[in-house]
Formats: C-alpha cells, structure tokens, sequence
C-alpha cells in the first residue's frame, strides 16, 4: 500500500480561478502543476484551445498560463485546464459596461440573499474571495448572472484539487455542468431520476424506452437495493404502471409510492432488456420525517396526531396507539403541570432535549415527568433518531456509492460521491489496491464537494470491488461488468461428402474467445475417446473436425451461443467411382505409337493394367503414367505381339475398363510405274462409309494409306453430314471446305487448325480441337496421270449435353419437395443417361448433391429438408461423354405441409332453414401456420361437395343459412395453409336441417341468488342467460309491477337479457322477477337488489353519570340506518380548551357506554358516528352538555421493580459447515448466536484476524452471520473461525473450506 501522505488525485499545486471582467478587457488565468514536465492543455466549451491572437497560451517550467484577449459575451463559458489525469474546470463571467449602479440594486434586496459585506469585483484584478453567508441564506441558491445584482464569484480550492469552485458546479452554465449520468446504451429515452418525499406523501418515478428500434415491448425490472425485486411487493404503497404511446412510439413506464414510510428510503434500480440489448439506471429515494413549525410545545409533540386530507397536520381522533386499545385516549396533564409550564416559558435557554441527551437513562422517567412528556415511547424513539443524526453528521460523506453498478464491456462509467468538506483528500481503491491517474483509462474529476471516478472502455478486468477513502471513513461498491451476447455473423453450411473423408463445419461469431456449444440431432457432442470429433478456435472462427466421415455421422449439426445458433445438415455418401473417360479401342501400324487413356472420378485411385490377363510392366517402350484423374499406358514402336486385350482395374472397386489393340499391318505390292493412284481403307472401297466419333475438344487424327506412281496429289474435301440422303441433284454441289496436297505442301487451307501432310505411302489429316462444326463427311480423292481415286469418311462430334432448362417445383411437403425438369434441348450427340440434381439454402452458397447415379426420369422427389427453411433446386444432364454445366436454379421454395384436419367439429345450433357449426385448431399446424377454414356441405347420398361461403374464415365457427328445410345434410371443415387444404374433418352422420323444440329455462347466475348489494350511485348490470326454441318473450317486472323504462334500460337476446341501470338510487331497491315464456309454457326467476347509503347521525347523544375520571354516554340509534343494519358507533371526546377530537372507540356495538381514563380538572364534551356497511355517517351526534371531571387528592407511589438479569454468555445455535468450492465464484460461509448483550464478532482464516481484509465482507443480521469471500481462489483454502465475543464469555466456532480449481 502506498504512504497515505502521498497526493495521486490532483496534478495542480495552484488551479486557475473563475473571474468575472467587463466587455473588452484582458484576462489571464493561471495554474501550477507538480511536475515541470507536465503535458497541459486548454479547454473551452469541452474543445482544446490553440494559440492565436485572441489566445495566448504560456508555459515557463510548472507554471502555465492562458491569456484571452478582448474579451466578448461569447467568452462566457466554461473552461477546463487537464494535466495528465486530472482536470479542473473554471468558468468567465462578462459584465456590461452600462451597468453602473448596482450597489443601489442590491440596497433593495433582501439580507437573506446578499450578504452586507459582499462587494462587486474589480477589473482590473482578481475578484476577492467572499465572506461566509449568513447561516440562514439559502445554501443552494443558484447565482445571478444579470448586471442589475453584484456578483458573488465562487473561491477555488486550493489544498486539495479536487475542483476549482467551492461551491459545486451548481452556478456553471446548464452546457458546462460535468456529466454525471451513466452513458445510455440506446434503450433509455429518459432514466428515473432521484426525489424526496415527506413521511405520508406520494412520489412517481418514470422511465421512458424508445420503441422506435424494438421489434417487441420491452421488459422493464425495479429493483430495491442490490437485488430486491419489487415486483412482488406491489399493493397499497407501491404501484407498478406502464402504457405505449403510438403516436411517439414511446414506452413508458411508473413507479408509484403512495404514502411513503421511512424505511422507503434508500438506493432504487430500473433494468430494461430488449432481446440482446440491456441498460440499467439507480437512482435515490431520500424520506423526510414532517418537520414541525417553529415555537412548538413540547408535550405537543408527543400527542398522537395524523394528517388531514388538505394535508395540513392536526390532532386526529383516528389515530391508533402503539401500546395497544388501552392508550388510545390521551392523557392531557396540563392542568398539574402549569407552575412547570411557567417555568419553561420563563426560561427559555432549558433545552429538555440537551438535558436527556446527556442524562443517564435510569433518569428519563423523572425528567419526562418534570418537564410535562407523557409518551415515554415516543421520547426514546425521538432520542435514537437524534444520536443517529449526531452521529451522521460528522460523517465525511454526504453521498455515498451506491452497492452495486452494472455495465456492459466496451462502455464506461461514472462512479460518484458527495464529500462534506470540499478541501478534504480522496483516494480510490480496486480490490484494496490504490487507482494511480494512468492514461485515459481512469480519469478523476473535482467538482466542489462532487468527486468523479471514470473508467473507459471497461473490459473484465474492471469487474471488481471499488473502494472510496476519505480520512478513516470509506464507501464500497461493486462494479459488475456484463459480456455483450456473442453473435454468429457466418452460419454454417450443409455440406455433402464421401465416406471416410475430413469434413469441417465452420463458423465465425462476433467476439474472439467465445465459448459455444456443438450439438448433433439435439445432443451435445463432447471430446469423446477415440477422438472422433475435434473442435477448433481459429481467433473468432469455430471450426468442428471429423477426420473420418461415416454414416452415422448423417445429421444435423447445431452450434450456439449465447446470442443466437446456426443449423448444418451434413450428408455422407458411399464412395462411388465415376469414369469419366472410358479407354477406346485402337487400330495402329508398326511403328507407331498406341495411347490408351482413361479419366475417372478420384485423382487418389490408383490402378493396374493387363494386357490378355497378364498385369503390364513398364519398360523402355512402355510408359504407364498417373497425373491426376487421368490415367495412361503409352506403347512406343508397337509390334505385331503388341496386338491383344488391354484392361485397366482402378485399386478397390469391383469394375474394369477394357480395349483392343489391332495392329494394322500394310502390305505394300510391287507395281508398274505409271500405276493409278489407289486408297488402302479397311474394309472399304470406293463407295464404302464408315463413321469416326471424336468427343469434342479433342484432335480428330485421319491417316489414310495411299499408293500410286507417279506420286499422286491428294485433295480433301468436305461435304454436308447427310451427304447420302442429298437428292442426286444436289449431289454435284461444291464442297464446304476443300484441302489440296501436292508434293507435301498444302495447297489449299480454311484456318490454322487443320493440318494436311504426306508421308511415303500415307496421307495424314488432322484438326487441333475438333468442335461440333468440324462433324460431316470428309473425301479424300488422289490422282496422278495415270488415274485418281476417292473415299469418303463420316465424322461425328460428341460432346457433354447443353444444360437442361430451370427446374419448375410441382408441389411442397414438410420436409419434401416434387421437382420437374425439361430435358437439354442438344443431348451432345449421345443420348442423355441420367440427371444429377443439387440443392442449396437461399442464404447459402454450398449446393448440396442429392444423388450421385444419374437419374433417368425428368421428375424427381427431393426429401430430408427443414421445414420453413427457403430452398433452391438445379439439374445437371449426363450422356457418355460426361456432365453438362447446371441449369439455372429454380425459383425459391419453402418445404410446408398442411396441417392436420380440424378436431371436435360439432352442432352448436340448428333451425328450420341454418346451422351453426364450431370446431378446434388442429393439433398439428406446422410452420407455415392456418390461412383460414373452408367449410363444404352436401345432401346425403351425394358427392357433390358445396362451398358454404366464397373464400376462407378464419373464425372457428360458422353459421350456415338458406339451407332446405327436413333435408339430411353432410358437412365438412378443412384447414387451409400455402401447402394446401388439410384433410376434412367431417360429422359422423347426416344432420337433418329441422328446428329442435327446446323449453324455456332461466341460468340465475351464482352470485345473483342471494341479495346484490350496491352503493347509490354504482352502476347495475345484470346479465341473466337462458334456454329456449324458438326465441321466448322475455318480460321484467319489479315487486309484480312493470318496470320504468326511463330509470332500467332491459336489452334482449336469443340467449340473455339484460338489465342495466346507469345510476342506482334508494328507489331501485326491490325483487326483480324475470319471465320467459315460449307459448303456454313459461320460467321464472327473482333477483334481489338492496341500494345501500351511509347511515345518518345518532339520535339523543347525553351523559349520564360522571364519577371519577369516568364518563357514562348513552344515545338511541339513527333515524335513517341507509338501508342496511348498523354495525355499531365511534366515539370521540374533546378537551373544551382544545377542542381536538381523539377516538375512544371504534365499532361499538351498543347505544351506551363508559369513557375511562380523563384528566382531572378537564371538561369534556362527545359526539357519536353511526357505521354500517357503507362508512360513517356523514354528520355526528354532538352531546348536549359537558362533563367535567373533578379534581381529587391523589398520592402517586411507583411501584419498586426488582430489575431482571437477561444477560447470556455467547452460544452458536447454528455451527460453521465445511465446504468446497469452485475458483472465482463468491462463497458465504454462515452461523447463528445468541447472546446478550449482543456479542462482538470477529473471524479468522488459520487463527488470523481478518477484519480489515478488502476480499471478505460480514454481514450480521437478527443473529446470523454471513462471511461473504469474494471470488476466491485457491489460497483462500483453509481453517476459518467465528468468535463471539461479550461481557458474560465468549464461543468459537470453526469450520474448513476447501476451493476448487475451474476445470
């Protein structure tokens, strides 16, 4: 701990001083700080203040300046100098030049509000500090800043630095006052501020929420204290309100207190939470005691009084006494104590209460009987309250922190205390650690007697004890700082995969370091032992891992937080081997060089090749190569052995792909020179045809065998596709394309595609890339002098299809969908073997396979979906080449099923030409909800469905009309939603549409059969329900008379009727009959009414007998009872001297009684109240004559009492338990004792006391004692003990606590 003389609140030795110049002059303000180095800066109006001709700003070692040129009104504000963390404020004050005579204004005001010695300051020096006001001017009386009045500038501080004004910042302006309101969070349009109240009087503290941002009303706590919630606690003297303003949309929310105790007093809270969003506000509640008016009496203040309804305090009669019914009189010793009354009034410096205040208490009985105070209880309560008032006022704190501060991480905060003496030095402590001025992090402010802590950005760190020191006394609060919800910003994405591969669900939250929780199908998933799931903090990334995926793991996959949650659907797949690329037969020459190539689906598939069984080995002329999906066996030189079956099996699967190698062996023959030019094709001649398919993108390779001497020329043509199916005529049309070769040049050439080259018996032709405009028929035709010859070879393009159109969806199911598709207008001339369909969410980019085979239908049923989650739908086309790109997705489309059927439809009534038909919700609604009921009807024995009304009714019943009159009739409901209609809910058998006969029966309701009693001038509403078919006569008749209509209003129903008188009178009393009558058969029923008043007075109110200090009254009862019995009378008596009424009984049930208890050589006179049922009777019975009660010798000899000795050695009733605990949550340990007198406490941890100790905290209420460890850890372990400790012996006991590591 730091030496207590060391100065850490103020960096200011001297602090700048308000002043107040005229229009035009030049001030300077001055300041000093402890360090020559100190960083300082100038405010005005919260904004730094930078050098100019108007400004000038100095610095020479610690002392610094600030200079303002030609003053204006403008420069009236606030201003501030800061140095490192302390900042204090001053304010310049301008006068008019034109006010010259104030000292002939301030002759006129009142003493009270200037003092005499107050002077007007000078401009050209600093103004002087005040006088003290006299002590009865107004302490708070705001200063006056006109010139028609001197101004009294408030003095700094110059000791302490905690502010540069002794009088607080009550005289700044309203823009300059400091903040000491919490920031709002967004949800506080206006906090609940602090009040008074008197004893008795009523107080409402409001809040108001915006609505504006709120998606729905917000939920508003009170709070009493720490944690009291006053909820529970409404009734008589407190009232919970709240209403919504549409127009401002603008929640608002009361706080009643109706008459107001004492014990009201104390710190209040106010929490509004709206979703993820809180604020909380505290405020004060301070009760005053009713102050008495000056010059009272002292036996006055004794007597029991009460407050009258012009709120004005007077004595009351009404009044009840503390000790019970046998003081409720008042015992007025006037008359014996005048010669003591004289004596007070004749020496007024006697204060009784100075002289009880120092007297020992064996003494209050004789002084109270000396100086006239009769109510002993009274007295000691007024004593206790003066000693706490004594004690309380030479506290250093006028304010203190409240218990406990709430605020969310990130904000900042406020905390603030009233010191008494503004010179006096403060220090704040966090967990007993002392708060140095470090940065902008913590800020300390000094306003007059007001000290501010600040703490910005508050992070967890902040959650701990404050502590405000000030001398020897402190003042503790708690600071609890709330973590914001954590919020998913990245959801997760449905994800497909293979089995046996990683899959990672990935999700990113709002803040780094959350704590989330994983979850599959509704459990939690945990680190299990075979490591089978891993989770993975990536900063504000989560990541879930399964490094291997089976089946099992098919699900859906939920992650949350404390803010919100993110669902996943996860889909494993057996591992499927697609083949891409099948490897094709070859037909090669010696020499050459055969290529078989295969692609399929996995780049990991390794495999093997065979040739006629036997697995290939590679060697110098063959190559197997493995890059990526493709897979190669190149033979270089191929022979005539090379010839045979070659297979390639991919490494487990049970499928292999096969191809023939033929070997093409040419056969040159001698010939004669000048031998015409012949075409060597298999199994072709002249006006042979074959067909060569290329898949797109590939090259198109077409070597022909030529011979011919000379060497002849070659000339490749290209003709239409259908060259065959041309009509004869046509035939002899110019070829598309035409290639010409001659001498191993290309004569002729379309595009830099094609290439034409001759070798020694061969013509080659080749297109790089064939597309689908390279498919036709190509001739080749070489001549030479001696002849010329011809072929032509059909080419066809194959390529992967065009993509099908947009999927169309035909119908929705709850977790289902039926989706349709045209096929692709260009099947890539193969034929189309399947589709392959893929969904995703809207919000989601991940598309999801739905099936890996391809499907060959066009129509297909995608299901396992989340209901109510929007989808989108495409489709792929596959033919032998491969897949096409996928079509455009369909419109969005949210699986709904209809909900199930209504239940418990029934026959609510039925006449000759409608029906009335009800029913209940159906159990299961789903997501999408109900649109409304469609109700259909149909004769028996027919299909022929009816609509009972257009559209749907949302209602759960329905009235059917204009139906035939005896026919049998079928009826149905069934719900509607955007799914469709459910299934029918339907009678079990027809009805036959026929008024049922029903006879009259009146439903005298419960609380009608026995007398209604009201009061004259309440309201009469009789609602009486009855039966009957067809509708009966209703009739009202009042003690066997008809009714006046211009005084009862009778409404009439098919099912009730009515009575209802708006104002009921005495005349309204009587037994109403109603009549229901259907023909000649009829009901009755009575109901009777008693209109009840208050009672009028007693009659004949006298005395008859006085003896002693008694009374004998006796009176006759009131003439006017106000139509109910009496319930009895209330009595009251009156000192004629006085004549202030005091109750002597209540509820008293005879017409004479006897009033005890008066004061000899008093005269007294009564009166009398009749109650009944309604209340007193408005005027009371007065007593004709008076009694006065004679005085007689009496001697008072107190009685000796034999004091009782309850003292009691100390004993725990309830020991000390052992317990264990977990690391940084608070722990109580708790006992009860016995004692008296009560017992001093004091606690040990391992036989050390820690009484003084920040980290504990004892509470001892009616006996129990509560040691409260605040987050402990684990060397807060150990032996703790409680000891008890008074004047007749002591008790220990002692008990272990054991904390806990978190795990």
């Amino acid at each position: 701990m730091p030496e207590p003389t060391k100065k850490a609140v103020s960096a200011f030795i001297k602090k700048p001083k308000s002043q107040t110049v005229e229009v035009g002059a030049t001030v300077v303000f001055e300041a000093e700080t402890e360090k020559a180095d100190a960083k300082v800066r100038w405010q005005k109006d919260t904004k730094d203040i930078a050098a100019s001709e108007k400004y000038a700003i100095s610095a020479e070692g610690n002392k610094h300046s600030l200079t303002i040129n030609n003053t204006a009104s403008e420069d009236a504000v606030g201003y501030a100098v800061i140095a490192g963390g302390s900042k204090v404020k001053f304010e310049l004050k301008i006068k008019e030049a034109e006010a010259k005579a104030p000292a002939k204004v301030a002759a006129k005001a009142p003493p009270a509000e200037i003092p005499p010695d107050a002077a007007v300051p000078s401009t050209d020096a600093p103004p002087a500090a005040p006088a003290d006001a006299p002590a009865d001017a107004p302490s708070g009386a705001p200063a006056n800043n006109s010139t028609d009045a001197p101004v009294a500038p408030a003095t700094n501080s110059e000791t302490n630095g905690h502010g540069p004004e002794t009088g607080g910042h009550d005289s700044l302006p309203e823009n300059h006052q400091p903040d000491t309101r919490q920031d709002l969070t967004g949800l506080f349009s206006e906090k609940p501020q602090s009040g008074e109240v008197t004893v008795g009087e009523n107080i409402i503290f409001v809040a108001k929420v915006c609505g504006e941002s709120l998606l729905k009303k917000p939920t508003v706590r009170w709070f009493k204290g720490k944690w009291m919630d006053l909820a529970s606690k409404s009734g008589k003297h407190l009232q919970l309100k709240e209403h919504y303003d549409r127009s401002t949309k603008t929640y608002t929310f009361e706080m009643h207190i109706v008459a107001a105790k004492a014990n009201f007093a104390g710190g209040y809270r106010c929490e509004v939470s709206s979703r993820d969003k809180f604020d909380s506000c505290n405020f004060d509640l301070t009760v005053h005691e009713a102050r008495a008016v000056e010059g009272f009496d002292i036996r006055a203040a004794f007597r029991r009084t009460s407050v009258s309804t012009g709120g004005k305090k007077r004595m009351s009669g009404l009044g009840s006494s503390t000790d019970g019914g046998d003081d409720s009189g008042e015992l007025d010793f006037s008359a014996l104590l005048k010669k003591s009354m004289v004596q007070v009034s004749s020496e007024p410096d006697v204060d009784v209460w100075e002289i009880l205040s120092h007297a020992p208490a064996s003494e209050y009985e004789k002084i109270a009987f000396q100086y006239g105070i009769t109510d002993l209880r009274g007295m000691l309560k007024r004593l206790k309250k003066m000693k706490k008032e004594e004690k309380k006022s030479g506290a250093a704190f006028l304010k203190k922190l409240d218990p406990a501060y709430q605020i969310e991480k990130g904000h900042k905060i406020k905390l603030q205390i009233e010191v008494a003496n503004p010179d006096a030095e403060v220090k704040w402590l966090k967990n007993g650690q002392e708060i140095q001025p470090t940065g902008r992090r913590y800020i300390f402010e000094s306003v007059g007697n007001k000290r501010f802590l600040t703490i910005n950005n508050c992070s967890l760190a902040d959650d701990a004890a404050y502590t405000c020191v000030v001398g020897e006394e402190k003042s503790f609060t708690e600071l609890f700082v709330k973590e914001p919800p954590v919020l998913i910003v990245r959801n997760l994405e449905d994800q497909m995969v293979m089995k046996g591969e990683r899959v990672e669900l990935e999700c990113e939250v709002s803040e780094e370091g959350a704590q989330v929780k994983w979850m599959k199908d509704g459990v939690e998933l945990t680190r299990d032992e075979a490591l089978k799931y891993r989770f993975k903090k990536d900063g504000c990334k989560h990541i879930l891992i399964i490094n291997e995926a089976t089946k099992e793991d098919c699900g859906h996959y939920l992650v949350k937080t404390n803010g919100g949650q993110s669902m996943a659907e996860l889909m494993v797949q057996e591992k499927e081997l697609e083949v891409y690329q099948s490897i094709a037969d070859l037909t090669v020459k010696a020499k050459d060089e055969a290529v078989f190539k295969c692609e399929v689906s996995d780049e990991n598939v390794k495999g093997i090749w065979y040739k006629n069984g036997v697995e290939v080995k590679a060697d110098a002329r063959t190559h197997i190569t493995h890059i990526g999906r493709i897979h190669k066996l190149t033979i270089d030189d191929v022979r005539p052995e090379d010839e045979g079956d070659y297979t390639f099996v991919p490494e487990g699967y049970a499928f292999n792909l096969s191809a023939k190698l033929n070997f093409l062996e040419v056969k040159i023959d001698f010939v004669p020179r000048q031998d015409p030019p012949k075409i060597h094709l298999d199994c072709m001649g002249r006006t042979s045809d074959s067909t060569i398919l290329v898949v797109a993108g590939n090259k198109l390779r077409l070597d022909v065998p030529i011979t011919g001497d000379p060497a002849p020329t070659v000339v490749w043509t290209k003709g239409e596709k259908d060259k065959s199916k041309k009509a004869p005529e046509e035939g002899k049309r110019e070829p598309a394309f035409i290639w010409t070769l001659k001498d191993g040049e290309v004569l002729t050439d379309s595009g830099g595609r094609v290439h034409v080259e001759s070798t020694k018996g061969h013509c080659i032709f080749t297109i790089e890339g064939a597309e689908r405009q390279d498919e036709g028929v190509y001739s080749v035709i070489v001549r030479n002098p001696a002849g010329e010859d011809t072929a032509d070879i059909n080419v066809k393009v194959v390529d992967v299809p065009d993509p099908p159109q947009a999927p169309r969806i035909l119908s929705v199911g709850e977790d289902s969908c039926v989706v349709q598709w045209d096929p692709p207008l260009f099947d890539g001339g193969q034929p189309v073997i399947g589709y392959v369909l893929e969904r995703k969410k809207k919000k989601s980019f991940r598309w999801m396979r739905l099936n890996f085979d391809p499907y060959k239908e066009t129509t297909y049923e995608a299901k396992r979906m989340i209901e109510g989650m929007t989808y989108e739908m495409r489709v792929y086309a596959v033919n032998a080449i491969g897949m096409s790109r996928p079509s455009a997705a369909s419109e969005p489309f949210v699986p709904i099923a209809p909900s199930s059927e209504p239940i418990g439809l029934c026959v609510d009534d039925i006449s000759d030409t409608t029906i009335s038909l009800k029913w209940r919700t159906p159990e299961k609604v789903g997501s999408a909800g109900i649109d409304g009921y469609g109700v259909e009807y149909c004769k028996e024995g027919t299909d022929e469905w009816i609509p009972a009304f257009e559209g749907l009714t949302e209602r759960t019943s329905v009235i059917i009309r204009d139906l035939p009159t005896g026919e049998k009739m079928q009826f149905r409901v069934r719900a509607f939603n955007v799914a469709g209609p459910s299934p029918p809910a339907s009678l079990p058998q027809a009805v036959t549409i026929r008024e049922i006969m029903q006879r009259p029966k009146i439903w005298i309701p419960r609380n009608l059969r026995q007398t209604l009693i009201k009061k004259v001038g309440e309201t009469i509403n009789l609602v009486i329900p009855f039966q009957g078919k067809p509708r009966p006569k209703v009739t009202w008749l009042k003690n066997g008379e008809p009714i006046d209509p211009k005084q009862v209003s009778v409404r009439n129903s098919d099912t009730d009727s009515i009575l209802f008188i708006r104002r009921s009178e005495r005349k309204d009393s009587g037994v109403y009959e109603l009549q229901v009558q259907i023909e000649n058969v009829e009901d009755k029923a009575n109901v009777t009414i008693q209109i009840v008043d208050l009672p009028g007075p007693p009659l004949n109110l006298k005395v008859a007998d006085v003896w002693g200090f008694n009374v004998a009254l006796e009176w006759k009862p009131p003439k006017d009872n106000g139509n109910c019995d009496i319930i009895g009378y209330t009595i009251q008596k009156a000192d004629k001297k006085t004549m202030e009424w005091y109750t002597v009984f209540e509820q008293y049930r005879r017409t004479n009684c006897v009033v005890s208890d008066l004061i000899m050589g008093n005269e007294y006179v009564f009166r009398v109240f009749a109650i009944n049922m309604v209340g007193l009777s408005p005027e009371p019975c007065p007593s004709k004559d008076s009694a006065y009660i004679q005085k007689t010798g009496i001697v008072y000899k107190p009685p000796n009492y034999k004091e009782h000795d309850f003292s009691e050695a100390p004993k725990f009733t309830h020991p000390l338990v052992n317990r264990s605990v977990i690391s940084g949550y608070n722990a109580t340990l708790s006992c009860s004792v016995r004692g008296i007198p009560k017992p001093k406490i004091t606690w040990y941890k391992n036989k050390m006391d820690i009484s003084n100790e920040a980290k504990y905290r004892m509470f001892s209420k009616q006996g129990v004692l509560t040691l409260e460890i605040r987050k402990p850890c684990p060397f807060d372990g150990g032996v703790y003990m409680c000891k008890a400790v008074n004047a007749s012996g002591e008790d220990i006991v002692e008990c272990k606590l054991e904390v806990r590591p978190r795990e």
